[in-house]
């Protein structure tokens, strides 16, 4: 199946519903027999006039958004199609508030939609970065907002806390310097056990690794060939630096501050993942991946990444304004 090329071509061709279906319908059933989600058996009939499908097994109905990002959502496929190739696509993002506007939703629906969009985009593939004769770049950033930015009520309650960075939520990342492939976390301190365990998890033991001088790096040595820069002196000596993921770290924080405004520390995470997948989509090896390719991506992962609105607003927590 061929996929729109552009935005424009994006809202013509899911206009047609049964075009939305067959779309959805393909990436999860490459082998055209849907598959009952209710018992896992292949012999069902079409209901055209209901446009779902019926079990013969288990009598039990079930459509294509079953078991998916879009399943209980009222909102039509044609919107959700449209707003899945938007933030595919554009480069830092687009805001709930500009979806609504180009959709015709309200922007509590929009709010709720990129959010499940962006659980399909998170990694689940588990592999690791780095290998043998590969260098790994290893950095932390800081993402949040300065005090002095704060309505007054948030600087009280960060008052006492340390430095400006005490009240800024931490991400971790790691970019691979011979495939480009990145991959982010939000942790919940930099210290040592906690930033090491994140290396370990993402890169394989022998790599050799490059960071900047935080003491959480100390000890590296033991399972990679480790080397640093310490930026109060320098940010370059010849292969060691940190420069390819501070390059992520600046689109990072290019799309919160300058499209999202304000991110709440406990949705942080979904954000890092949306700008992580479209980092690791820009090439194919030495084939540069388009926007259809892209929107492809991120269809083939809706299944089992569901996302209640009751799940994603149960969480408080301070506000980070950028």
């Amino acid at each position: 199946m061929d996929y729109p090329k552009t935005l424009i071509e994006a809202v013509r061709y899911f206009s047609d519903e049964q075009v939305c279906i067959d779309s959805v319908s393909e990436m999860r059933w490459p082998d055209g027999k849907p598959t009952c989600c209710w018992c896992g058996k292949q012999n069902n009939t079409w209901l055209a006039t209901q446009k779902r499908w019926k079990c013969k097994a288990c009598r039990k109905q079930f459509s294509v958004k079953r078991g998916t990002i879009f399943e209980d959502s009222p909102l039509g496929l044609d919107k959700w199609l449209v707003a899945m190739w938007m933030l595919a696509n554009c480069r830092n993002g687009v805001s709930s508030y500009e979806i609504a506007r180009s959709l015709g939703i309200t922007q509590k629906s929009a709010w709720h939609m990129t959010h499940r969009i962006r659980e399909a985009m998170a990694p689940e593939d588990g592999s690791k970065l780095g290998g043998a004769d590969t260098a790994v770049e290893v950095d932390e950033s800081y993402i949040g907002g300065k005090l002095k930015n704060m309505h007054n009520k948030q600087r009280r309650a960060f008052a006492g806390s340390g430095g400006d960075n005490k009240n800024k939520s931490i991400v971790m990342g790691a970019v691979d310097r011979e495939n480009k492939k990145v991959r982010a976390e939000v942790i919940p301190a930099a210290q040592r056990e906690t930033m090491q365990a994140l290396v370990q998890k993402h890169v394989k033991f022998g790599s050799t690794v490059y960071t900047d001088s935080h003491v959480g790096y100390t000890g590296l040595k033991l399972k990679y060939e480790h080397d640093f820069v310490n930026h109060m002196t320098e940010y370059v000596r010849g292969q060691v630096h940190t420069n390819g993921i501070e390059n992520f770290w600046a689109l990072l924080k290019r799309g919160l501050a300058g499209t999202y405004v304000s991110v709440e520390p406990e949705h942080l995470g979904r954000y890092v993942n949306e700008q992580v997948f479209r980092f690791n989509h820009r090439w194919v090896g030495k084939v540069r991946h388009t926007d259809a390719t892209r929107f492809k991506a991120v269809l083939k992962e809706i299944v089992n990444r569901q996302l209640t609105y009751a799940d994603l607003t149960g969480r408080s927590g301070q506000t980070a304004k950028f």
